[in-house]
């Protein structure tokens, strides 16, 4: 049987968790359909979840479409999550992207559906709640098109929309006009086809064009858009035809060598740490050793998913979801297998907000810190900050309501009673130029039996940091090169004003040991000071994180929000005035866009909408710098003498 990795994505409250339940049910996985108002479905596990109707956390849940086993992956649909969304792209093979019949496309559709297109995943659209008052089938065809720039193709035939009497149809591509729309669509991009259509037609059998339509769906050319819902089931058999004839999947090696990749770590109920990892190839087995980025580790226990439910087994096979314990040196994104390597492929762009958590008892400041440890180990993007001497904390962020998740998670997972002050935006540091340095062992004031040399270059605006080696991989263990490259990472996030170093690329020129007396902590010490001197020769100029909005709000208003906009320092980029909505659209410093979200109810009475998503970072005037936690190698000397009076 063939195997198929398939995401369900949203905006919040478009019904995913929704469809997921239903998909399970018939496809006999469940007997009885759950609820997210009731708090009982498959997938929403977590008692915050069931209480607040969203999802939070990604969900995996298998069951059997014909010959088809799909491993299908709920995720948040909510912004403020967004990391979570991002640690399931990279092992999905297809996606669903529901899209609500009423609301049409939304701030997070958008958001979803160009990440797919730049991951090259094939996806489906489910319009969905068609039975619901205002929802209109075409109108969200014409938007999925207008919007999001592709060629969506509508599946479905509704009558009666909008009310109880609903009905779905499978839309007959077999008779005209609808043939005519099809093979319209499908030459387009099929020169043969287009060849064919013009000087022998009749070589167009429906099996020709069916196949055509089946092979451009599965190249992310065409987005067939069926329509239903999700509560009553009506229009979810095409889409489960569609999910098994459609979307392409895989025949898994189970004879292969083992090769993954981990998508989610959370902690079981005693604290164990458990890795799901999807596996691509091979066999594991409980009480084999993997081979992981950080070296090898044991697996102890086996869960895979199957028909809906969570099971013990002995053995994990390739094609399947498991979660595996035993893995304590795994990490988010690790690829696991005789090659494994660091993989951190970000899709998203990094929080954007930080704010100060507080224990209300002082005496849990200890174990607070331990549990903020064990979240952000589940999600990598919420970056831990701690300056001892004052005793704070502070965590990245979203949005709000990702605080009010950490908070409440904090009170009933760890006990732990906790304050958050106002929330601040995380600016970033670029370089001008480039910047060597280097520290030779035995020279000069290093105390490090360590030599390391390293050039820092600027990169382009959004394409992340980089590691290269300009060095013989032979002069020292490759547990040296890697303890460079990981603490190059880590002192990255704190440059020359305290704030994280972007668009930048590192490359080590200059390596050398003392052996046998050198050891990785050596590389590991050495590295911040190289860094920083690399960092200090290039110089840093610091940027704010600037954010796009839309604002949909009523004509008679936009005079007012208009002067909103010029107070708040915003730049349009295009304003649409039609009889009954006003969108207007933007950037503003992300600084000043929650004081505009508080002030746009008033000024539109309420009926303003308004979504807001990271676009870039722009350099600032007159720079800001943060309270740099922990060593701070920009002060060499200071460094060191921290470092000698530090515990062994």
């Amino acid at each position: 049987m063939r195997t198929l990795h398939l995401g369900i994505l949203a905006h919040v409250d478009a019904g995913k968790t929704s469809l997921t339940e239903r998909l399970l049910f018939d496809a006999g996985a469940i007997k009885k359909l759950g609820s997210v108002d009731a708090g009982n479905t498959q997938t929403d596990s977590l008692d915050l979840e069931r209480q607040r109707g969203i999802t939070i956390k990604a969900a995996v849940v298998s069951f059997s479409i014909g010959n088809t086993i799909v491993n299908l992956v709920d995720t948040p649909g909510h912004p403020d999550f967004i990391a979570e969304v991002e640690r399931t792209l990279g092992i999905l093979d297809a996606a669903v992207v529901v899209v609500s019949a009423v609301e049409g496309v939304q701030a997070q559709t958008r958001v979803l559906v160009r990440a797919l297109r730049r991951l090259r995943v094939p996806f489906v659209f489910f319009v969905n709640k068609v039975d619901r008052l205002g929802a209109d089938y075409a109108r969200v065809i014409a938007s999925l098109a207008e919007q999001l720039q592709l060629r969506a193709l509508a599946m479905s035939a509704i009558s009666n929309a909008g009310s109880k009497t609903m009905m779905v149809t499978a839309r007959d591509f077999a008779t005209e006009p609808s043939r005519q729309v099809l093979v319209d669509l499908l030459v387009e991009n099929d020169d043969d086809l287009l060849d064919d259509f013009v000087l022998a037609p009749q070589g167009l059998t429906e099996q020709r064009v069916r196949h055509a339509l089946v092979e451009q769906v599965r190249k992310g050319v065409i987005h067939p858009a069926f329509a239903g819902s999700a509560a009553t089931g009506a229009g979810v058999d095409a889409l489960m035809s569609a999910i098994e004839t459609m979307l392409p999947g895989r025949q898994p090696d189970s004879t292969g060598p083992v090769q993954g990749h981990i998508f989610k770590i959370d902690r079981g109920w005693g604290g164990e740490k458990q890795a799901y990892l999807t596996l691509t190839s091979g066999t594991i087995q409980v009480r084999d050793l993997l081979d992981l980025p950080k070296g090898q580790e044991r697996v102890t226990s086996i869960h895979v998913f199957d028909a809906g439910r969570l099971v013990p087994t002995g053995i994990l096979g390739a094609g399947q979801v498991g979660r595996i314990s035993g893995l304590a040196g795994a990490v988010i994104g690790d690829i696991v297998g005789p090659n494994s390597a660091f993989e951190r492929r970000a899709y998203f762009a990094a929080p954007t907000l930080e704010t100060q958590v507080l224990a209300r008892r002082p005496s849990d400041r200890q174990a607070l810190w331990i549990a903020l440890g064990q979240l952000a180990e589940q999600d990598p993007l919420i970056n831990l900050r701690h300056n001892e001497d004052a005793g704070e904390i502070f965590v990245s962020l979203y949005g709000e309501v990702q605080k009010e998740v950490i908070g409440s998670t904090l009170e009933q997972d760890f006990g732990l009673a906790v304050d958050f002050l106002e929330s601040t935006v995380i600016c970033a540091e670029r370089l001008v130029g480039v910047g060597e340095a280097l520290d030779v062992l035995f020279e000069s004031d290093n105390p490090f039996f360590a030599t390391i040399g390293l050039r820092a270059e600027p990169r382009p605006p959004g394409a992340g940091n980089t590691f290269t080696f300009a060095v013989n991989s032979g002069l020292m263990p490759a547990g040296f090169y890697r303890a460079v490259e990981e603490t190059v990472a880590e002192t990255l996030k704190q440059g020359r004003f305290g704030w994280p170093v972007i668009d930048c690329q590192f490359t080590m020129t200059a390596a050398g040991q003392a052996a046998p007396e050198s050891t990785a902590a050596d590389f590991r010490q050495l590295t911040p000071l190289v860094v920083a001197a690399a960092l200090s020769a290039a110089e840093t100029f610091v940027c704010e994180p600037v954010s796009r909005f839309r604002i949909d709000a009523p004509p008679e208003t936009i005079g007012s929000l208009l002067t909103l906009l010029g107070q708040a320092g915003a730049t349009l980029a295009g304003t649409v005035v039609e009889s009954r909505a006003a969108r207007l659209e933007g950037t503003i410093a992300t600084a000043s866009l929650q004081r505009l979200q508080r002030q746009l109810p008033d000024v539109t009475s309420g009926a303003g909408t308004m979504e807001s998503a990271f676009d870039h970072y722009a350099p600032m005037g007159s720079p800001n710098g943060r309270l740099r936690t922990g060593f701070n190698p920009f002060d060499r000397s200071n460094y060191l003498a921290k470092w000698r009076r530090s515990p062994a």
